[in-house]
């Protein structure tokens, strides 16, 4: 164990640059034995040692990378497979239980290629290939068993039988993992990409939207906020209560819009000198606004 400690200070470990030295390093650091791992858990679960965290966890990676390795095949970053990895293992080592009669590694493994598959279904295509709990064992076995052409029924009806799906759910799968994203964009012509023959290349399209007039849609703004600060003027020539009068009226929500008889209670007058106020106070706003 204090070897592993000696290696934390000396590598340099979170400086690392290339891929290839991330590995070699975390290769160098040497496995737990049983008696060690269980003292690192007790002083991880009895003391909350974040010392002993950091231990467990370099003495894993190389367990993460050799699981990532078999990943390698969907076109997907080492890199970012390892570090996916190394998440699913951190979350294993804050469930372990200290009861369980197994190693550390044998509880970790389902946790690391757990984060692995979420992090490959999410990028091995631009729409996401699996969504539900069938769709995700087809994809990844299929993977295994595909080879060049498509199924047979035979093949079709042995497949659904082994992983206790339906015929339709395999055929579908099938489908979806033998389509490729296609480039919607033209490469430059300075570009030199082996794969661009293998690939269906569509020149840049544009949609026009016919309902949209930006020239009008300013127009509009601009007017709206010009007569909006010309009645806020207008209004200022009016009496408080002629004021008062308008926005209760008229500038409230509609739900808030008070009936000229509550009005007459409000201010203790009729509803007829109320509507005489409100027209002659609409007519004064109309020629300021207009002036």
């Amino acid at each position: 164990m204090k070897n592993i400690k000696n290696k934390v200070l000396t590598s340099g470990f979170l400086n690392i640059g290339s891929l290839d030295t991330y590995v070699r390093v975390a290769n160098s650091f040497p496995m737990l034995t049983e008696k060690q791992e269980k003292s690192l858990l007790n002083k991880l679960f009895f003391r909350n040692d974040i010392e002993a965290v950091k231990l467990l966890i370099l003495s894993h990676l190389r367990f993460v990378i050799y699981i990532a390795k078999n990943y390698s095949g969907y076109g997907l970053p080492k890199a970012d497979l390892i570090q996916e990895g190394n998440i699913g293992l951190m979350k294993a080592i804050r469930r372990f239980n200290i009861n369980f009669n197994v190693r550390l590694v044998s509880f970790a493994v389902h946790w690391i290629k757990s984060e692995i598959h979420e992090y490959v279904l999410r990028n091995w295509r631009i729409v996401k290939v699996a969504t539900t709990k069938s769709q995700r064992k087809l994809f990844f076995n299929l993977r295994k068993k595909k080879r060049l052409g498509w199924f047979n029924t035979d093949e079709i009806n042995i497949v659904a039988t082994q992983l206790g799906v339906t015929q339709r759910e395999v055929q579908e799968m099938e489908s979806r993992m033998s389509t490729q994203d296609i480039t919607l964009d033209y490469l430059p012509n300075d570009v030199n990409c082996d794969y661009v023959s293998n690939r269906n290349l569509m020149p840049t399209i544009y949609l026009e939207d016919k309902k949209s007039n930006f020239a009008l849609d300013i127009e509009q703004n601009n007017w709206e906020r010009h007569a909006t600060h010309k009645l806020s003027d207008a209004l200022l020539i009016l009496d408080e209560r002629s004021q008062q009068i308008i926005k209760r009226r008229w500038l409230y929500q509609d739900h808030n819009k008070i009936t000229l008889q509550s009005l007459a209670r409000d201010y203790g007058i009729s509803a007829e000198r109320v509507r005489q106020l409100e027209k002659n106070a609409m007519k004064k706003l109309k020629l300021a606004i207009e002036a």
